[in-house]
């Protein structure tokens, strides 16, 4: 095994600018005090984003949250472009606004998880029949009985990327990254093991959404959600002429060795960098990725957690039942140890789920749920503090020491917004 050099061990980092000169503010910010917060509760958050910032891990960071409905904060430091390790020289400084349009990575999968539960809800499918019911080529090498809440639960046992999910060619022809799925064998016996299916299963429910409705799954997300609820982003890609609008996501962070390397390469099928290389070229953020590329501004992911929040319903537009929601974000399992994240995640059909004690969510956050991205973008909502919170970036280190103060913008949020309901 060769070993790591030191240089590798440093952390790559950006240059942080004067906070005040890179922040933007946006006019949705209401007063604070109409829903039971004081000004300095909101500074206090955004100060440990600005803190989060100054050490250099991302270009750029944009958080909203609402709070009773109201949005409270919705900002943005740094540059959308110009200001990444990777970028040559010259390149010109594009400040990041909270209209800046980010990419959620992983956090794709709970909307891609919400339309499976519509169509549950519209008597379309069960959660509990089988994929194969619905793609019959699926039940190839012994994968006739995973049901679809194996794969909103991670637990069908087919987390290892092929590598044609990854091959930017192909993403153009989603029929043959499909019949790839297919031909996967089971790495462990489906429904019995939790391992993080970083890309499969979206590209699975994805095509289980196709079969159902005839439509590919942007056109059932546009009718269903993005449009019902007032977004003008807010989909799997981008259109060619959007893709300037889109942040540029930057490799940063020590490079990771092994075991998370390994890691990595199993569960994504390529190395940090490339990852990176590949979520900035225009072919992935033009695709559909089910699991991994949908776009939308912070304030339109905030947005989709406050309907989940509350009850399926935004400003009288209902666009789920209640029923539809609490099942959808009930607790599957227990925090067992992910066998491809290595640390326990509990998880509903599409969602993780926050900890009585400490989380992705911060302390006492046990009623929360939401989906972390590649690799700290969030998005969540805590119905004990009544929030919805995007949390988006376009760092991607992994395991840097520095990330502490990542988690503590999400400790200074749930300890400056008291619980309502206990």
């Amino acid at each position: 095994m060769q070993r790591p050099r030191l240089r590798d061990l440093l952390p790559v980092t950006v240059t942080p600018f004067d906070p005040e000169e890179v922040t933007t503010k946006s006019p949705r910010e209401t007063d604070p005090r109409g829903v039971g917060l004081a000004a300095k509760d909101v500074e206090a958050i955004w100060q440990a984003v600005v803190r989060y910032y100054n050490l250099g891990l991302h270009p750029s960071l944009a958080l909203c949250i609402r709070r009773r409905g109201e949005v409270i904060l919705d900002r943005a430091i740094g540059h959308a472009s110009g200001n990444s390790p990777q970028d040559p020289e010259g390149t010109p400084l594009v400040k990041a606004t909270p209209d800046t349009l980010y990419n959620f990575f992983s956090g794709s999968k709970s909307i891609t998880a919400m339309l499976i539960h519509l169509l549950h809800e519209q008597e379309r499918l069960h959660v509990d029949e089988p994929v194969a019911t619905f793609i019959p080529e699926f039940a190839k090498k012994r994968k006739h009985n995973i049901t679809i809440r194996d794969v909103l639960t991670h637990r069908a046992g087919i987390p290892a990327t092929p590598s044609e999910a990854i091959d930017l060619d192909l993403l153009g022809r989603p029929d043959e990254i499909v019949a790839s799925f297919c031909d996967l064998e089971p790495t462990y016996r489906p429904g019995t093991v939790q391992a993080y299916h970083a890309v499969t299963g979206g590209f699975i429910l994805g095509e289980v959404i196709r079969r159902v409705t005839g439509e590919n799954i942007r056109e059932f997300l546009t009718q269903t959600i993005r449009e019902p609820l007032g977004m003008k982003h807010f989909n799997y890609g981008v259109a060619p002429e959007l893709l300037d609008q889109v942040a540029i996501d930057a490799f940063t962070g020590p490079i990771p060795t092994w075991p998370h390397k390994n890691f990595i390469q199993q569960a994504l099928g390529a190395s940090m960098r490339e990852l990176v290389e590949i979520s900035n070229d225009p072919r992935f953020r033009t695709a559909v990725i089910p699991s991994a590329n949908l776009i939308a501004t912070p304030e339109e992911i905030c947005r989709f957690f406050e309907t989940l929040l509350c009850g399926g319903t935004y400003e009288d537009v209902r666009v789920f039942e209640q029923r539809t929601v609490i099942r959808a974000t009930l607790r599957q399992t227990t925090g067992q140890v992910d066998r491809v994240l290595m640390f326990p995640v509990p998880f509903s059909m599409g969602f993780m789920l926050g900890n009585k004690t400490i989380g992705f969510y911060g302390p006492r956050t046990g009623k929360a749920y939401g989906h972390l991205g590649f690799t700290n973008v969030l998005g969540w909502a805590d119905p004990e503090r009544d929030i919805s919170v995007a949390f988006m970036n376009t760092g991607k280190p992994l395991l840097a020491a520095k990330m502490v103060a990542w988690l503590n913008v999400m400790r200074v949020i749930s300890s400056r917004v008291p619980r309502d309901r206990l």
